[in-house]
């Protein structure tokens, strides 16, 4: 199936999680927050977040700065 990862279309198999994203991507020690169609994900539920077909998903890492 087809989602959008921060602006750039990919291929992921059915029943993906936003974990199993995250992982396949090798970013979980960078993303510090995620939203799924403009909607908050909390961590602890990303294994729980079954993607779907046409999702749009927003991997976020904050960085300090001044």
């Amino acid at each position: 199936m087809k989602i959008k990862v921060n602006g750039e279309e990919r291929e992921v198999a059915q029943a993906t999680t936003l974990e199993q994203l995250i992982h396949s991507l090798g970013l979980e020690s960078k993303v510090m927050a995620a939203a799924v169609n403009m909607e908050i994900v909390k961590q602890d539920a990303w294994n729980q977040a079954v993607l779907n077909d046409g999702d749009t998903i927003e991997l976020l890492d904050f960085v300090g700065g001044g």
